[in-house]
């Protein structure tokens, strides 16, 4: 059944808007040569998101074309403004962007042991709100969360997860409380997922696993250009993964046992120590060469083994503060080791966009539910 005329041209308008954020400003010719629409169409289409207050002038294409098939037009980015949130277990860093993505302030808070619920809470909330206004932002239209733990597939919220601090919930339920924004929280390594997919390591590849290596040990799974969250939000839990090299096994209560015993923090730190290097694990594995690394290399390519011997992704990005720190230098040694552990082709390439992945996600996902109204598409 042929499109509606309304249809047709919302869906024209989509696509213009579309370019116009990936591709930046660009004139009417542009335009027409990028969507194959006819010169009118593309008029009328430019005329129509002028008017409704989406895409203005912003300049003009060359000295020396001067005139109206010279004009520049762009998306009117403060049209709404977005955050993002990283929740980890001892801080919060909020992000606010324009609808293109541009930063215009970021803040970032500590949260203690000694701080109980009801504070860190709050904490973080005057935080958001310090920063919105900071940016200039009166009304905030989408909040994207990524935070540790298990999404509730049923419900998008953040399940009570054991060992993860409570504040973790009760700040969600308090933004869902007191903002008139849309709240979405997701799985933080999801969320380094889709940055990397859309601005990293795995553009333009559809299929990959990312591997999360920091103070824990994550995973994402992105099959068919979408996230794969399981039954019970847990695809990609790989910290539990059972091993060899740990002396034990993981269990439902705890991943002492499972591959977070081998490259999480702590056994890297260990694993430092028996070849008579100390320090913290990211100064560790930054710059580090030789017997340290390739051992290092050795532990997250068996890890790797497995999830590619059942998977078949294609690529595994080594994400997380070790997997950035590591680079290109960690990620070929892994690519060699784990060539003799599979017979499946993989490649393995380090984070582009590192600690920085989560904050970058949960904005994609909170400019993606603003580009839906504002730029939405009515039903046929």
């Amino acid at each position: 059944m042929p499109a509606s005329p309304s249809t047709a041209r919302a869906l024209n308008d989509r696509l213009a808007l579309r370019l116009m954020q990936d591709e930046g400003p660009l004139t009417a010719g542009q335009l027409k040569k990028l969507t194959g629409l006819s010169r009118p169409t593309v008029a009328d289409l430019v005329e129509r998101l002028q008017g409704a207050g989406l895409v203005e002038v912003v300049g003009e294409s060359g000295a020396e074309r001067r005139g109206p098939n010279a004009r520049l037009y762009g998306i009117v980015a403060d049209r709404a403004h977005l955050a993002a949130l990283d929740v980890r277990t001892d801080s919060v860093t909020v992000l606010v962007a324009d609808l293109l993505g541009t930063t215009l302030a970021e803040a970032t808070l500590p949260i203690g042991a000694q701080d109980g619920t009801g504070s860190a809470v709050a904490g973080a909330a005057a935080l958001l709100e310090r920063t919105a206004k900071e940016a200039g932002a009166e009304r905030l239209h989408s909040v994207g969360i990524g935070a540790p733990g298990l999404i509730d597939p049923a419900t998008g919220e953040l399940r009570d997860t054991m060992g993860l601090p409570a504040w973790h919930r009760e700040l969600v339920a308090a933004l869902h409380a007191r903002l008139p924004a849309a709240v979405l929280v997701e799985n933080e390594v999801n969320l380094a997922a889709v940055a990397e997919h859309r601005l990293g390591a795995a553009r333009g590849q559809d299929d990959f696993v990312l591997f999360w290596l920091g103070q824990g040990v994550g995973g994402a799974v992105v099959l068919g250009g979408g996230l794969r969250r399981g039954v019970a939000g847990g695809a990609g839990e790989i910290g539990l993964l059972p091993v060899p090299g740990t002396g034990g096994l993981p269990s439902a209560t705890g991943c002492d046992g499972g591959f977070h015993a081998l490259v999480g923090a702590e056994g890297v730190v260990r694993l430092g120590a028996s070849h008579g290097l100390a320090g913290g694990p990211v100064a560790l594995v930054r710059g580090a060469e030789g017997p340290f690394l390739d051992a290092l290399a050795e532990r997250i390519a068996i890890g790797a083994a497995a999830v590619v011997s059942v998977l078949d992704p294609g690529l595994v990005v080594l994400g997380g503060e070790l997997g950035h720190a590591g680079g290109e230098s960690l990620a070929a040694r892994v690519r060699r080791r784990l060539a003799g552990l599979t017979p499946l082709d993989a490649e393995v390439r380090p984070s582009v966009l590192g600690d920085r992945a989560v904050l970058r996600g949960a904005l994609l996902v909170a400019r993606d539910a603003a580009q839906d109204e504002v730029f939405g598409v009515p039903s046929a």
